[in-house]
């Protein structure tokens, strides 16, 4: 069984190799970004725990109703508030108030490279080992669904696939690692698939 202090050193590890930031465009060499574009900030936490099926990493079903990313699997998070000090500080406020994760029950180990979305966000991925088990209760308005997965299911990099859709009339190719109901792409998929790259086997 994986001890608290393993997986801290692993998570570690992986947060402090080197790598470039990410973004949603990184399949699609042929798109112009334009300069001087203004990204507005935010924050993801990458909640992860030790329970008895495992190492498992928690993530949501986001709300059908919402404008940015309806109906798709993210990890709790939300742009940057005036009063967040920094990344850190808004993803555990996001995930209190979309998952009712406690912060005290969050050991934040650091952060991954930023990641750029279709949707102008800079998100920074938050990387917390939860210290310990939480009810999880989904906000109503933002999220339909709170469900885990298999941590090494989400950073092993075989498991992931490339696909393509249309997407404002060209074709957009992107990573997915689905499991069971759940298709996780776009984004989410992307930010696993920097943290799969970068960790130790």
């Amino acid at each position: 069984m994986t001890t608290r202090d393993a997986l801290r050193g692993r998570l570690q590890s992986a947060i402090a190799a080197p790598g470039q930031p990410s973004s949603d465009y990184d399949l699609n060499p042929d798109v112009v970004l334009p300069q001087g574009r203004r990204l507005r900030a935010a924050a993801v936490l990458v909640p992860v725990a030790i329970e008895p099926r495992g190492v498992r990493l928690y993530l949501t079903k986001r709300s059908s109703r919402l404008k940015h990313h309806p109906g798709q699997v993210a990890f709790p998070g939300g742009k940057l508030d005036e009063a967040d000090t920094d990344a850190a500080a808004a993803a555990l406020r996001e995930a209190q108030e979309e998952i009712a994760l406690p912060p005290d029950a969050v050991e934040i180990l650091g952060t991954l490279p930023s990641h750029e979305t279709v949707t102008g966000f800079d998100v920074t991925p938050v990387v917390g080992l939860l210290r310990h088990g939480f009810d999880p209760v989904p906000e109503p308005g933002e999220v339909e669904e709170i469900f885990t997965v298999p941590l090494e299911l989400v950073t092993t990099p075989a498991r992931f696939s490339i696909e393509r859709r249309r997407w404002r009339g060209q074709w957009r190719s992107f990573y997915t690692v689905p499991h069971g109901p759940y298709y996780i792409w776009g984004a989410t998929a992307r930010v696993l698939r920097a943290l799969a790259d970068r960790m130790p086997s």
